[in-house]
């Protein structure tokens, strides 16, 4: 193979080599190994090698060597031992103009008709539950028998009075055949039945005017219910000619459920599904027979409906010097936290399954301290950084002091992670009781992100005197590379009484206050958070009055959801000026989801 390649490989260089003509310079084929592959893949022959447990020594060594005599001579090995049944996303529903060519029925009353084939068609191997069915459908045939007789008895006599049959030619004799299955063949043959407010009546609607999303619901889990009895060969199914034995393993893959379901219907399906595939006295009893269901999704909603235990995540390798192209690795979730004691995975377990799960499909994550970030920072991107609001980037609001928690799977799936949280300030002497952040009176930070893992450093000099730079941690391991970066308060310039005054914030919102100082200093509002802020600046002696005040307005009961909503309501989000911190956090983000964006395009 490897001459053959080598051969062509030379052949079109010297080609490319020979074309003298004008214009751009075409690639002869093949240019790699790869293409030349993709064109021989007939050169390439499947086997299948059965392993031997007695050579095994260490299940990490695996692939085991294999040997002549172990090959398996049947064609499909697996066949008898896994049952593969699989739903795809493209489900194509009732659209008469649907493109997808497929065997299978899309629509519902297809489905039915294909499950009464299999398993209840009374026709098929009668049992003495059969009789009654038969009996009736007999009955019809004859009265429909008799009834066509008579409607069609001039038009033969007709016929007949041309001359034929003649003597030796068969007469015409009219007869049906009432096929319980031709009932299911309609357009109409599965409705939806809407009742009237009388109670009395009720409407139905054709299966083509209900909504994708019900309509979806009840076709995956119809096919489920389908795979399962299928499987377990129900009713007339074990009993013809399909007969066959029972695979111990039942494979069943649903690519995409999500789609055409609303959020609530995508929780329900999820919650059900393989509770219908198992829902079988059979298997009950028979525990070594399994029904193993795999689902690959892009919905939140989905996934925080499942235990982590159960997760497997496709980690992108971004583009490096080690990794020459884009791919993905898989991920087990089972113990990126531990065991399921552990206290931190309850905690992340519980925490995502009741906020969300966006964090598994984003570009990048960024990490708030509270409510009022979590309302603006989305308004500070969409009118600040146009690029960042291209990407798809999620916002998780969790404590300062709880963020570290979230550490274990951000590193696990590699995730480019922006932390904004609070400086957290507390004197040396009063260690557990805040205070007012100041240079050069031993203030300390409480925060464990900042502390423990994101930069090492507690004392706030140190922090403040910190370039941005230095707040950043790389991870650089053999399948990727990733950065996350901490942001939090430092030192903003304020002009107060025609002096320019230093104030080192300690909260988001006395951030903002100081960044859009000359705007609250000229609010017209007259009530409102926003009011109080303004009649503490106005009522101040000096600076220093001031910055204690606005510390302890901050800290103290302060209405921090109200503060974010009076601010979206009053001023456009072009006024506002973002907070150095968040701002310098924010570029980073952006600059750093374009390097890879420019690798990935090869630039």
């Amino acid at each position: 193979m490897y001459t053959d390649y080598m051969e062509m490989y030379k052949n079109a260089r010297i080609v490319e080599e020979k074309d003298t003509s004008a214009g751009e310079k075409i690639k002869v084929w093949p240019r790699t190994l790869c293409e030349y592959i993709e064109k021989k893949m007939s050169i390439f022959t499947l086997k299948t090698y059965i392993l031997d447990p007695e050579k095994i020594e260490n299940v990490n060594e695996l692939p085991q060597a294999t040997d002549y005599d172990m090959e398996c001579s049947e064609a499909k090995p697996l066949e008898k031992l896994i049952c593969v049944d699989m739903i795809e996303a493209q489900r194509g529903f009732y659209d008469p103009e649907t493109t997808i060519k497929s065997n299978e029925n899309r629509s519902l009353s297809g489905q039915l008709i294909n499950y009464y084939n299999k398993h209840l068609d009374p026709e098929k191997l009668p049992t003495i539950e059969d009789i009654n069915v038969l009996k009736a459908m007999e009955n019809a045939r004859k009265a429909f028998d008799v009834n066509l007789s008579e409607k069609f008895k001039d038009s033969i006599e007709e016929l007949e009075n041309l001359g034929y049959p003649g003597i030796n030619n068969p007469t015409i004799k009219i007869e049906s055949k009432v096929n319980a299955t031709d009932t299911l063949k309609h357009e109409s043959a599965v409705q939806y039945e809407i009742p009237e407010n009388s109670n009395e009546e009720h409407y139905h609607l054709p299966e083509q005017y209900n909504g994708l999303g019900y309509q979806n619901l009840i076709s995956m889990v119809f096919r489920l219910i389908s795979f399962r009895d299928d499987w377990m060969q129900v009713g007339k199914f074990n009993k013809g000619i399909d007969s066959k034995n029972i695979e111990p393993i039942h494979l069943v893959l649903i690519e995409e459920p999500e789609a055409h379901l609303h959020m609530q219907v995508q929780q329900v399906f999820i919650k059900h599904a393989y509770k219908v595939l198992t829902e079988n006295s059979f298997l009950k009893e028979n525990p070594n027979f399994c029904t193993q269901l795999i689902i690959s999704t892009h919905s939140s909603h989905i996934v925080k409906e499942v235990d982590f235990s159960d997760l497997r995540y496709f980690k992108r390798l971004n583009l490096s010097e080690k990794n020459t192209i884009p791919t993905t690795t898989v991920i087990n979730l089972s113990d990126v936290f531990g065991d399921k004691e552990n206290e931190t995975n309850k905690f992340v377990t519980r925490y995502l399954q009741t906020t969300h799960c966006d964090i598994f499909f984003a570009d990048a994550l960024i990490l708030v301290e509270g409510t009022a970030e979590n309302m603006l920072i989305p308004h500070f991107i969409r009118n600040k950084y146009p690029k960042l609001n291209q990407m798809y980037v999620t916002i998780l609001e969790i404590n300062g002091r709880h963020s570290h928690r979230l550490r274990p799977l951000i590193e696990k799936i590699g995730l480019t992670t922006l932390v904004i949280t609070d400086i957290d300030a507390v004197s040396k002497e009063g260690y557990h009781c805040h205070t007012e952040p100041k240079r050069n009176e031993n203030i300390l930070t409480t925060n464990y992100t900042i502390t423990n893992w994101l930069v090492g450093k507690n004392v706030l000099d140190d922090l403040i005197a910190l370039n941005s730079e230095q707040k950043i941690k790389t991870h650089n391991d053999d399948e990727n590379t990733f950065s996350i970066r901490v942001a939090y308060q430092i030192p903003i310039q304020v002009k107060y009484k025609g002096k320019m005054e230093e104030a080192i914030p300690s909260t988001f919102e006395d951030s903002l206050i100081y960044t859009n100082f000359k705007l609250f200093c000229n609010e017209t509002e007259k009530d409102g958070v926003i009011y109080d802020i303004q009649k503490t600046i106005n009522n101040c002696q000096d600076f220093k009055q001031l910055h204690t005040s606005i510390y302890n307005k901050t800290r103290n009961n302060f209405q921090k959801a109200e503060f974010a909503l009076d601010l979206i309501f009053a001023k456009d989000p072009h006024e506002l000026e973002v907070p150095n911190y968040i701002k310098e956090g924010l570029e980073w983000l952006e600059n750093e989801l374009q390097k890879h964006e420019k690798l990935i395009e090869g630039e």
